[in-house]
């Protein structure tokens, strides 16, 4: 379980062919020495496993269908990743509950640029858009953000000046494809008023 607060912007160091997966190579000092093999770590929303670490560096591995349905398919080497370790029991909560477990991609289809601050819409299909409501919380790359506004397949956030520096999300650019999450609660409320339809 995570918070969606990014702890440090790491880069993909080097991308192995392990088919019909990959083993990913991230340089992060920040959060590599003080990782363990076998801990979990988010990257741009994404949890993974640490298989293994080398100078500072966290290996991960990642299957066929984590590189289909996630942006960590369209990795390269030197390519910024956000980071966060799972969450210890005492932890302060700053953002809200995220799993990890991503549920689909969003294109960043128009930025509105107020100086330091910007607005982003994101293009989303209709299946995850019923999931989100204006002032609820959505992970995006896995950082933990508040819904502006909701419509059937699009949504928007603000993003401040802190935010756009220190995750991926400040280098995102119209077209970029981003990891959704979305807020937990909201799944389960939706499969209740699915299962009143079952026979």
């Amino acid at each position: 379980m995570f918070s969606g607060i990014v702890e440090t912007l790491g880069r993909i160091d080097a991308i192995i062919q392990e088919p019909p997966g990959v083993r990913l190579i991230v340089d992060a000092p920040i959060v590599g020495e003080v990782s363990k093999v076998a801990d979990s770590v988010a990257i741009n929303g994404c949890c993974l496993t640490v298989v293994g670490i080398t100078d500072k560096k966290m290996a991960f591995q990642a299957g066929p269908e984590t590189l289909a349905r996630t942006n960590l398919g369209e990795l390269k080497s030197g390519s910024p990743v956000n980071l966060e370790r799972a969450l210890s029991l005492g932890d302060r909560l700053g953002g809200h509950f995220v799993s990890g477990h991503i549920d689909g991609q969003a294109t960043l289809s128009k930025i509105d640029n107020h100086g330091d601050w910007m607005d982003y819409y994101f293009k989303i299909p209709r299946e995850l858009a019923v999931q989100m409501a204006s002032k609820g919380s959505v992970a995006v790359d896995g950082v933990s953000l508040t819904l502006v506004s909701c419509e059937k397949e699009m949504f928007s956030v603000a993003l401040i000046p802190y935010t756009l520096k220190v995750t991926t999300l400040g280098s995102r650019k119209i077209g970029d494809k981003v990891n959704i999450e979305t807020d937990i609660l909201a799944k389960y409320v939706q499969r209740l008023f699915d299962a009143k339809e079952w026979r």
